[in-house]
């Protein structure tokens, strides 16, 4: 009959799951990318390639690697990821047993009474006790256990948001990097323009002192050399600024950063192949936090509703008592007691189930927040896919017109000295072709900027370690 009940009650504990089982949503995925190449899902993502592989710049990859091992985000998520296995150490130490020992020690003197007649001498007595207590609520409704699970999901998703700092992180420097060396190309861009347009102020007043040119001829060339100077002055804070931004990512004092390849040198991978959208879910670190945020809220349903039942709890003590030391150890001073408990709340207002239902609540909020972040992430892959492709289409179409603004200028210049125009051709021509060649520039940043963004977007560097 004993045998029996222990069984039911083990079999009670072991099956009562008051959680809901727990299942992914179900999310529209497409079968390509909007923006992808026929082919581009064929091949494994660029996502899974490693940063060193996309970035081959060695003075970027030293800035990364130090970051990675710096930046006081990256150290903030590690002690966060340290903080969240306490707290499921804590959460998890609720399953078991809790045993208080105790230890008392006292001694007491009884002073020389008299009863009947009986003279009864003073005396001194010593008294001695050790006791543990142990206390155990009994886990039947699986309100601990789905507290555990609850708070082992809370510690997954740490871990991912730590993990989608190291993108960041990766992303950040990147962008970081390349747009001073873009600020470097304007800078070179700037000086060259500005030698330039100093010879030709030069000998536009020598031309000016013999009379043959006017001197509207001198300020019109003038203008030309001080807006590359001032241009050079912007570019030259601008640097600086970017050089302590960097210096932030790098968790050290700014200071300046070391260059490796020109922004014109900077490779770029033969192909971009973004792999099929379904397997971005398992690599965004952002939609593996959010899922486990929805894991973890789905165990919460079953701890609120494991506070509906009546809570089992069994005590026992037991200790060794005597007025000896000698006594305590070897004598027949033992004591012990075992009782067991149930209690159940009968009136809370509606407490519990509104609790329930709020949990209930919570989850179904974070089965949206995870559906909205898949369709996010969808949405930045595209973005990048076709910031990329026309970044590239737009290089080459400016490319184009440097070299057609480059030969106007050459053309104007022939003409001013032949006589033929005025310098206020020259002028324009000279301002084209500055601005052309700084556009092209940011023309350049702009798709390496979205090559960054796309391996970012597809989860590149998730699996970077810290």
């Amino acid at each position: 009959m004993h045998t029996s009940r222990v069984v039911v009650l083990v079999a009670l504990a072991i099956g009562c799951r008051t959680a809901p089982p727990y299942k992914r949503p179900p999310v529209n995925a497409p079968a390509t990318f909007r923006g992808a190449m026929d082919d581009s899902t064929r091949a494994e993502s660029i996502g899974e390639q490693k940063w060193s592989e996309i970035f081959r710049d060695e003075e970027l990859q030293k800035l990364i690697r130090r970051a990675l091992a710096e930046n006081y985000d990256v150290r903030i998520a590690a002690t966060r990821i340290m903080q969240a296995r306490a707290q499921l150490t804590i959460t998890r130490a609720d399953q078991f047993p809790t045993i208080v020992a105790d230890a008392n020690a006292s001694r007491a003197r009884t002073p020389t009474t008299e009863r009947g007649g009986i003279v009864i001498p003073a005396s001194t007595d010593n008294f001695l006790r050790l006791d543990a207590l142990l206390s155990w609520e009994l886990d039947f409704w699986g309100k601990f256990r789905n507290a555990t699970e609850a708070q082992r999901a809370t510690l997954l998703g740490t871990r991912w948001a730590a993990r989608a700092v190291l993108v960041s992180v990766v992303n950040q420097v990147a962008q970081g990097y390349f747009t001073l060396r873009e600020l470097d190309l304007e800078l070179e861009i700037a000086r060259r323009a500005l030698t330039t347009r100093q010879e030709s102020v030069r000998l536009t007043r020598v031309q000016e002192a013999g009379g043959t040119v006017s001197l509207l001829d001198v300020r019109q060339a003038e203008q030309l050399e001080y807006t590359a100077a001032s241009v050079i002055t912007n570019t030259q804070r601008l640097i600086e600024q970017q050089e302590n931004a960097l210096s932030i990512l790098l968790a050290q004092n700014p200071g300046d950063i070391r260059r490796g390849l020109t922004l014109v040198d900077q490779p770029e991978p033969p192909a971009v192949p973004t792999g099929l959208p379904s397997s971005l879910l398992d690599r965004r670190p952002d939609i593996r936090e959010a899922e486990q945020a929805l894991i973890a809220a789905n165990a919460e349903i079953g701890v609120a509703k494991a506070a509906l039942f009546p809570a089992i709890s069994l005590t026992a003590d037991a200790g060794l008592q005597s007025n000896a030391l000698s006594a305590l150890v070897s004598g027949p001073s033992a004591l012990w007691g075992v009782a067991g408990g149930v209690v159940q709340q009968v009136f809370n207002a509606g407490r519990l189930k509104a609790n329930v239902a709020l949990t209930e609540a919570r989850k179904e909020e974070l089965i949206y927040t995870y559906r909205q972040t898949v369709l996010q992430a969808f949405r930045e892959v595209s973005d990048a896919l076709v910031a990329y492709e026309k970044a590239h289409v737009l290089r080459q179409q400016l490319a184009q017109l440097v070299a057609s603004t480059q030969d106007a200028a050459r053309l104007s210049d022939i003409r001013y000295r032949g006589g033929v125009s005025s310098y206020l051709e020259v002028l324009t021509s000279q301002t084209s072709l500055f601005n052309a060649e700084l556009t092209q520039a940011q023309a350049r940043l702009g798709e390496l900027l979205a090559l960054v963004q796309l391996y970012t977007a597809l989860g590149g560097g998730w699996n970077t370690p810290p």
